[in-house]
């Protein structure tokens, strides 16, 4: 079955249907899409912003993302949750759109930047965590992440604004 029929049918379903033409569930969903994405995304900015070396310098780089991680998590934990319920609910119409195709580019990009840090500098966290300024590559990827992110934000938004 090609994606396309896949996405068609996913978004007439009797559930997807039933969200996208709630008039209190979409938007209750999309108010929570926006929630999670304000907590996890904002979260993430004082990450990378330390990564950066241009806040919370005095503090050690294990020491704030232990501080952020839970919450983080929480909020990518609702946004893959609303976010998969606002696709279901239009499937065939974030299929077609650019925007979304962006949007998705971007969050395996931003997922290769995760992996990418997490695998190769992050290994080494203990030689400069305490340090005001990390290395070259540890601010390369915070800046590559804000950048990620609120390119996915942009792309999100216009694609909601024109599906």
């Amino acid at each position: 079955m090609p994606l396309a029929h896949w996405c068609l049918w996913l978004q007439d379903t009797t559930l997807s249907t039933a969200l996208r033409t709630s008039a209190y569930a979409y938007p209750l969903i999309e108010g929570t899409h926006v929630l999670g994405l304000a907590l996890s995304v904002g979260t993430i900015l004082w990450f990378d912003l330390r990564l950066l070396g241009v806040t919370m310098r005095g503090d050690r780089v294990s020491y704030v993302f232990g501080q952020i991680r839970p919450w983080m998590t929480a909020g990518f934990t609702v946004m893959i949750v609303t976010g998969s319920l606002l696709f279901a609910s239009r499937a065939a119409d974030a299929y077609a759109s650019t925007y979304f195709r962006i949007k998705i580019g971007l969050l395996v990009l931003g997922a290769i930047n995760i992996v990418v840090f997490h695998a190769t500098v992050d290994r080494q966290r203990e030689q400069w965590d305490g340090v005001a300024t990390p290395p070259f590559r540890a601010r390369m990827a915070g800046l590559l992440s804000l950048v990620l992110w609120f390119s996915i934000i942009a792309a999100g938004r216009i694609m909601a604004y024109n599906l």
